[in-house]
């Protein structure tokens, strides 16, 4: 295994920059000389391998826009194939659709009520509000930890129906 001159770290097969350092590497496991353009970063002249990302990064990338992300990913073709990023991409779908449903419903029998309170009950409806989001926030982080580490974490109803359209 070739092993970087500038840092020493072993290269990967293939490599052309330095895992650890970032230095370009030579054809022959050696690291390239660095541009003279007054110390500025390396610039990678062809970078594309043509290989996919992982696909605990993919999953992890399904929930990150929600509904955007997911759909994004179901149509992009290396990854519309694969069953544990379909599974994420579809989860990510349906929990971001049910929180929508959830939180406009929730909105309207709050507005109805804070109403009929005559605004007291809209002080208890902010609470409960920033709860939940902080709860949708906490759940949404928990996913994406799940699928960076290839985990399949189904919630209840929806993990199941996203496991079905998945195949």
């Amino acid at each position: 295994m070739a092993a970087c001159t500038k840092c020493g770290a072993n290269l990967n097969p293939g490599a052309t920059f330095c895992g650890s350092c970032g230095a370009p590497v030579a054809a022959a496991g050696t690291v390239a000389p660095a541009p003279s353009t007054g110390g500025s970063a390396p610039t990678p002249t062809s970078t594309s391998t043509g290989t996919p990302m992982a696909s605990n990064v993919a999953g992890l990338l399904t929930y990150v826009l929600g509904l955007i992300t997911g759909i994004i990913f179901l149509v992009i073709e290396p990854y519309n194939k694969d069953k544990f990023v379909r599974f994420h991409a579809f989860q990510s779908i349906f929990l971001n659709v049910a929180w929508i449903v959830i939180w406009i419903a929730f909105n309207i029998v709050g507005a109805i009520l804070s109403h009929i309170s005559f605004g007291l009950f809209g002080l208890v409806m902010l609470l409960v509000d920033m709860c939940l989001g902080l709860g949708f926030f906490l759940l949404w982080l928990f996913l994406m930890f799940k699928a960076y580490n290839n985990e399949k974490f189904k919630l209840p109803i929806i993990g199941n129906i996203a496991e079905q359209q998945a195949g």
